[in-house]
């Protein structure tokens, strides 16, 4: 690789002047301590988190380059931003681009940022990406948190050094905290209490989320399995179904989990697993990364019987919130009534509009409206199988 690229931007901060520095760099067991000391400050991020980049560069799952902000000028050089970008090129024909969800199974793309330096630190890393050669100037942003200083400060930044940002979607994401987005009352609590009992009937039902290395090791291929057997494994999308996801994730959780950042949460009835829930920390937040259920105990909901249980424990440890990582229109919208707003924007970070940009932005919103056909035929097809299944009373007899 080649050595660090270093912009220096200059802006107050903290009501005095701060120098901000940019490195842009591959994924290493340095940024660590960084690391750890920034998520005590900052937004959370999970997909951000030096151990699962490294595990996407050292199984050559993706191509990942990580822009560091630091403060400097200060006693000692101090870590106030991190994000982390995925080169790539779709089809190997297409022009290069960076796409702000570091890998295929991210599920946020907004930078990790000190909030005091939010407006420093977003417009440097923009300068960083302009200033460096070897990065394109497109950048697809998809699950970006719309709510987050974040964004704001990027609209912001790019409109000031000419840049531009399409919007291509916006939507919601469930998300919990212990204050609000829990249904207490209402008829999913009583399903789920209804669920809960009857599965008790059949055995011991437990919850076990062992956060220990070797559990977690253990755990994750339980979920493996549990996914793989499901209706995932038969269309070929469960990550046991090609062996190169397989060796990714398996080396990203495991590496989080080394550091305390996952779990595998599992809902056991005798000590049989029929659901397992990746989970993800970062900071006081918790991610509900994927889930993996037995299909032979589907009536009793195992899903959420696990995903609602997990939530209390995490809560009653200390977490202030759990993100979803899903769409609206999931089991979690069920669960949680709390709502973040996402977006998805390619942006463009200078003054001229490159081809990368222009074919980039195409792209998205052709893939786009794919998505919104295809959910509209679900839709209709699902509405016209409920309609051939309704029951209808049967007309009086005089037997």
């Amino acid at each position: 690789m080649q050595a660090p690229t270093i912009t220096l931007w200059q802006s107050p901060a903290e009501g005095r002047r701060a120098m901000i520095s940019v490195t842009i760099c591959s994924p290493s067991e340095s940024l660590t301590a960084p690391w750890d000391d920034l998520v005590l400050r900052a937004s959370p991020n999970p997909f951000m988190n030096p151990a699962g980049l490294q595990a996407a560069e050292a199984t050559d799952f993706a191509t990942v380059r990580v822009l560091l902000a630091w403060e400097v000028g200060a006693e000692t050089r101090r870590l106030v931003g991190a994000w982390a970008l995925h080169w790539r090129r779709v089809g190997g024909v297409l022009p290069a681009i960076l796409e702000a969800l570091p890998h295929a199974y991210a599920f946020q793309s907004a930078p990790v940022v000190d909030p005091h330096y939010v407006d420093q630190v977003i417009p440097a890393f923009l300068d960083a990406i302009e200033q460096d050669a070897s990065l394109p100037n497109a950048v697809t942003l998809r699950s970006f948190d719309g709510e987050s200083p974040a964004y704001a400060a990027l609209r912001t930044a790019l409109t000031g050094k000419g840049g531009v940002a399409v919007e291509v979607k916006r939507f919601d994401r469930p998300v919990v905290s212990p204050v609000f987005g829990v249904k207490r009352s209402g008829s999913t609590r009583k399903k789920l209490r209804q669920d809960w009992n009857r599965l008790s009937a059949l055995g011991q039902v437990a919850v076990v989320n062992d956060r220990s290395p070797a559990g977690v090791a253990a755990a994750f291929e339980t979920f493996l399995a549990l996914e793989a057997a499901s209706w995932k494994g038969a269309q070929g999308t469960a990550l046991a179904c090609d062996p190169i996801d397989t060796a990714f994730t398996r080396r990203m959780v495991l590496g989080l989990a080394a550091r305390g950042d996952a779990s595998v949460a599992v809902l056991q009835i005798d000590g049989r697993p029929i659901a397992a829930q990746v989970l993800m920390y970062c900071g006081t937040t918790g991610y509900t990364w994927k889930i993996g259920y037995d299909a032979a105990f589907g009536k009793f909901s195992p899903g959420a019987l696990l995903v609602d249980h997990i939530t209390e424990q995490l809560f009653a440890a200390g977490f202030q919130a759990i993100d979803s990582c899903s769409a609206e229109n999931t089991f979690m919208s069920q669960l949680w009534s709390g709502r973040r707003t996402m977006v998805d924007l390619v942006i463009d970070v200078g003054p001229r509009r490159s081809l990368g940009f222009v074919v980039e932005l195409a792209r998205q919103i052709g893939l786009q409206r794919l998505r919104e056909l295809r959910n509209r035929l679900r839709n209709w097809q699902g509405a016209a199988t409920a309609k051939k299944l309704a029951v209808r009373p049967y007309p009086a007899t005089s037997r």
